[in-house]
């Protein structure tokens, strides 16, 4: 049964240590004290008959739980396959896919370090070219992201990589346009959507992406390591594993051989993994969608008084269709790693203050546990700073 309960009640769900201001739960999610005592229930039964539970109960529970997940995202179970983090499931992809010298992979300047280094890497080793397209900021509508992104586009594009929210900026993507684009110029689109599956509403197959990689330890509230990857029925036999293990040949076949190949791997803790279900139930059980519409107008409501504040602009309009629960401000910052250590070491605040390329962005991110007060420490630390004429020293 659903219920409503009030900010206080649901900060008192989760694990954070109450001393600090928590305004980075984009980085790396918080699991709720129910959900984590469930992750350790999945551990302590691996513990006490580990052979049982990795061979038969734990891959039964693992399939029980990718149902789950897929009737949450409106796609077949057996297209999609667990993995520890997106970056990992994007490496899976990289590594497989098929470049030829001059070939191109074409993304936004907006794109998640770690995924630019990955395919910077497979790219440099086929002899392709991992093409970084220049979004214009500020953003005025989605077409303009579809026609600044779409420019780099040329007849050795081979693949369109791009997020469905960007890390850094906090700002939605127009995916469902970036597709339609990719595929009505004849080539897959792949879509980076760690930060999506529960802070935004997400459809796979209305998307219509070709391969989609989505966190649940982010906004779905799981322990850490469990992520999936989706990926079009008749692009899954090009995907190979990262591990080749018993799942190459399999003496018993499972429902695919892309299960197969993904999900056998020998000796690993997927106890995460199995943990969807308790998301789920801890979303329905608390009316999360009552909660997100609450964490997404603080978000907004507050951003005037911090763009104010930090002299700054925004990059895109603070309304529905670009911003969700993240928030990211373009600040004057020589050293963002020291202002960062500030924040955290003198007034107990957790936030990232991060580079894209020639730009320093505050984000802030919320969730239910974080009420008004929190944005207000943070607002008024960083007014201290600014009059002690720190801030474009730090």
């Amino acid at each position: 049964m659903s219920q409503t309960t009030t900010g206080s009640e649901l900060k008192s769900l989760f694990l954070l240590d109450p001393s600090i201001t928590y305004l980075n739960y984009g980085s790396f999610g918080a699991c709720p004290r129910e959900i984590f005592e469930a992750y350790q229930g999945y551990q302590l039964e691996l513990e006490r008959e580990p052979v049982h539970f990795i061979t038969r109960a734990g891959m039964e529970y693992a399939a029980r739980s990718r149902k789950e997940l897929a009737g949450y995202l409106h796609c077949d179970a057996d297209d999609i396959v667990w993995t520890m983090n997106p970056s990992y499931a994007v490496n899976i992809i990289a590594k497989s896919f098929a470049l030829s010298p001059g070939d191109e992979i074409l993304a936004t300047d907006l794109e998640y370090g770690a995924c630019d280094k990955t395919w910077d890497y497979y790219c440099e080793k086929a002899g392709a070219k991992y093409r970084r397209q220049k979004i214009n900021l500020p953003v005025q509508d989605a077409q303009q992201i579809v026609e600044d992104l779409f420019k780099g586009f040329g007849p050795r594009t081979r693949l369109v990589f791009v997020s469905h929210l960007t890390s850094s900026t906090g700002m939605i993507l127009p995916v469902h346009d970036i597709v339609r684009e990719a595929h009505r110029r004849g080539v897959p689109c792949f879509v980076d959507g760690a930060h999506a599956p529960g802070q935004i509403g997400l459809d796979i197959t209305t998307l219509d992406a070709d391969m989609y990689v989505g966190a649940c330890h982010k906004w779905m509230l799981s322990p850490k390591g469990c992520s999936f990857l989706y990926v079009r029925r008749s692009l899954q036999d090009t995907i190979d594993p990262l591990i080749i293990s018993w799942g190459y040949k399999a003496m018993f076949p499972g429902p695919s051989r892309f299960q197969d190949y993904h999900m056998v791997q020998g000796t690993r803790d997927y106890s995460a993994f199995l943990t969807v279900p308790h998301c789920l139930e801890f979303m329905r059980k608390y009316q999360w969608d009552r909660v997100r519409s609450h964490c997404r107008a603080m978000v907004r409501s507050n951003a005037t008084r911090f763009f104010q504040l930090l002299e700054s602009d925004p990059i895109c309009p603070i309304d529905e269709e670009f911003i969700a629960q993240m928030l990211s401000i373009p600040i004057r910052c020589a050293e963002p790693e020291l202002l960062y250590k500030k924040l955290f070491e003198k007034y107990n605040i957790e936030i990232p203050v991060m580079r894209q390329d020639d730009r320093v962005y505050l984000r802030y991110s919320i969730n239910a546990f974080n009420q008004q007060e929190d944005l207000d420490r943070l607002y008024d630390a960083l007014l201290e700073i600014k009059k002690e004429g720190q801030l474009l020293e730090l």
